[in-house]
């Protein structure tokens, strides 16, 4: 594996509060990494820094790949988006009066660039494209079960499988990263461990490097190759699930979760 994404120092203050403190991280190629801590530890925020959503402090935020060492610091969550990563929030933002395909073909857009000034035209590119992005489209709701849903109202759908929409108008995109925000968020076990065969499949099958935060330890053990975990907004461990199971400082952070660590 080789390093696909490199964050230096990152520092993220908000007037007089550090929201993250001198954070350094690496994700590797097809590498599945958790974020967890505390709530407030600051791992929200941490994403919103990697995605672009919020410009940080200082520090650097560095891609790498065929196309050389690119710095995120100063791009837009657009530009970022272009360059290869996708995310999820913690709270689903579907179109929800949209249509399932809808959703996803919305997301298919960014790799049809001409689609636009032919659409207004109605040229005859417009007619493949349209049919190209649909054939796309239905192949990812296929991979995912969803195909049946194609025309319902994305609102109409169960929490559950809402939250798998989210996830394949992610992959819409064919991102080189993807970050999930707390995915079980609302989950009953058995969507649980639904959700948890479904990132275990995008790594296998999809080639790419996701990063979760994500409170269900269940799920972070059962799936992350690799933890940090973010204390107050600075990183206060790293290492295999085994090693941060039984890590005192993380045991102690989380004030009365030492149980779940020691026995999970």
């Amino acid at each position: 594996m080789t390093t696909i994404l490199q964050v230096d120092n990152l520092v993220k203050n908000f007037g007089g509060l550090t929201a993250v403190a001198d954070v350094s991280l690496t994700l590797e190629t097809n590498e599945l990494v958790a974020l967890i801590g505390p709530n407030g530890a600051g791992k929200t925020t941490l994403f919103n820094l990697l995605t672009g959503v919020i410009p940080p402090t200082s520090g650097a935020i560095l891609l790498r790949g065929d196309q050389g060492t690119i710095a995120l610091n100063k791009k837009s969550a657009v530009q970022i988006a272009n360059l290869g990563l996708a995310r999820t929030f913690q709270n689903i933002r579907l179109f929800s009066d949209l249509s399932v395909l809808d959703n996803v073909l919305i997301a298919l857009t960014n790799q049809y660039q001409e689609h636009f000034l032919a659409s207004i035209l109605r040229l005859p590119s417009f007619y493949r494209t349209e049919q190209q992005m649909r054939t796309a489209a239905f192949k990812l709701l296929k991979i995912f079960d969803l195909q049946t849903q194609a025309d319902n109202l994305a609102r109409n759908l169960p929490y559950g499988i809402q939250r798998r929409l989210e996830i394949v108008r992610a992959l819409a995109t064919k991102p080189q990263i993807l970050f999930l925000d707390e995915p079980a968020a609302g989950m009953n076990p058995e969507e649980t461990a639904d959700l948890t065969d479904l990132i275990r499949m995008i790594q296998r099958d999809f080639h790419i490097t996701i990063l979760l935060i994500e409170h269900d330890m269940s799920l972070v053990m059962n799936l992350a190759e690799k933890i940090y975990v973010l204390d107050q907004g600075a990183l206060l461990a790293q290492g295999a699930p085994a090693q941060i199971q039984q890590n005192p400082a993380v045991i102690k952070a989380y004030l009365g979760e030492e149980d779940e660590y020691a026995q999970s």
